[in-house]
């Protein structure tokens, strides 16, 4: 097992209240393949936050809502979902269900979630795609970040990881962003994409494969210069 690949190397689990999800896991999107059941095991149906009567919630018996959470007009949520305390719903947000949300987070206007987790103060706050991924904490998606989740050919999705391939056994995978990561807006993450903490993405590009902590992934083209 390749320690920059797990769970205990891309994510700070002290303050998350359901790190319990990662226990046993070989590598994080072990995570994704036990989020369901997970859910089911949970007492769910407790608003507890703001939740605005012009949103549309399915499935409200299977839906969780921390304190201080706020939740807009025209937001959609389907359960099974748990949002943790002072998060943001926006309006136009799209939670299609299987969904675990941290505390402080927030999922923007036009973001769509589905079967994904999202670690204390994660943000998709503009126009975002996340499916089955696991966003670290105190990340930032960019406006138009796509977490793609699918290959075009449909094959199961393997991790590249220096000269290996690691086998997900997944035909659906996302992205693993970790903590404090930053990806610029309207970059595409392929699917199986690990980034590491705090490394950052400039706007615009296609990102695939491992990338190490703190790495800075820029374009590879001449005479465009950034401070």
């Amino acid at each position: 097992m390749t320690q920059a690949l797990t769970h205990h190397h891309l994510f700070s689990l002290e303050q998350f209240a359901h790190r319990g999800l990662f226990e046993g896991c070989e590598y994080p999107w072990h995570a994704l393949d036990k989020l369901s059941s997970y859910l089911k095991e949970q007492k769910l149906g407790t608003i507890l936050g703001e939740v605005s009567p012009n949103a549309h919630l399915v499935n409200s018996d299977c839906i969780s809502i921390g304190e201080g959470t706020v939740v807009e007009p025209g937001a959609y949520i389907e359960g099974p979902c748990i949002l943790g305390r002072n998060c943001t719903v926006r309006h136009g947000a799209y939670i299609r269900g299987n969904v675990l949300v941290g505390d402080g987070c927030v999922i923007g206007h036009g973001t769509e979630v589905k079967h994904s987790i999202f670690l204390n103060g994660a943000a998709a706050p503009h126009f975002n795609y996340v499916g089955d991924s696991i966003i670290g904490c105190d990340v930032n998606l960019g406006a138009g970040v796509k977490c793609a989740n699918l290959r075009l050919d449909h094959l199961p999705i393997s991790i590249r990881f220096e000269e290996h391939l690691i086998p997900t056994q997944r035909k659906k995978l996302g992205a693993i962003v970790g903590d404090g990561a930053q990806v610029g807006c309207n970059c595409v993450l392929a699917p199986g994409t690990i980034l590491g903490k705090k490394a950052i993405c400039f706007p615009c590009l296609s990102v695939q494969g491992t990338i190490p902590d703190g790495t800075k992934v820029k374009p590879a083209l001449k005479n465009i210069f950034f401070n």
